[in-house]
């Protein structure tokens, strides 16, 4: 959510959206895993969880170090400003939810409960959910899209504070590395 309202603040609604897909679309991801049962890997051998958990706190990190050394950007969209484009969104989002190991593990602990394997698809129950959740997802960080551009525009020219979101995000991305690399739970 951090992620989204950065990128709302910063780059303005489309990029929180493009964001949001991406997330949204590594949401799928984990479900198509945990419905062919790749998501038990992480139980059955941790190593595996913890190459994905390094692999996501290294990748937070060059999130970190990228946001840091950008230049300033106003906190609302200016036309002529450069701007990250929509695609880098949506990939940043992809790829910093799939390097999260605990949405693997959150929708292998929750979407099971809602599974009959009675049931003719299991596969098909799985992703039925992954886009109830999604939904979900839709409305409310639709809403912190939306709360947090129209932050960026009335905050916006404020010259020191043009800085902030950027460091705002890198310090969230550094925390988050850190606690992923140093998080032993499972």
């Amino acid at each position: 959510m951090l992620l989204i309202a950065s990128r709302s603040v910063s780059q303005g609604r489309a990029a929180g959206f493009a964001t949001l897909v991406g997330i949204q679309a590594g949401t799928y991801c984990h479900a198509l895993a945990a419905a062919f049962g790749l998501s038990q890997l992480f139980l059955a051998v941790p190593l595996a969880y913890d190459v994905v958990r390094y692999v996501g706190a290294v990748y937070l990190l060059y999130l970190a170090w990228k946001t840091f050394r950008s230049a300033a950007t106003a906190l609302a969209p200016i036309a002529g400003l450069r701007r990250y484009p929509i695609g880098t969104m949506f990939w940043q989002g992809l790829l910093t939810n799939l390097l999260n190991p605990k949405m693997a593990l959150f929708v292998l602990a929750l979407f099971p409960q809602f599974v009959r394997p009675e049931a003719d698809c299991v596969a098909l129950q799985i992703m039925l959910l992954a886009s109830v959740l999604n939904l979900i997802g839709l409305f409310v960080n639709g809403a912190v899209i939306m709360t947090a551009s129209r932050l960026g525009q009335t905050f916006s020219g404020g010259g020191r504070l043009n800085r902030l979101p950027q460091l705002v995000l890198g310090t969230v991305f550094a925390g988050l590395a850190v606690r992923l690399a140093f998080d032993t739970r499972r």
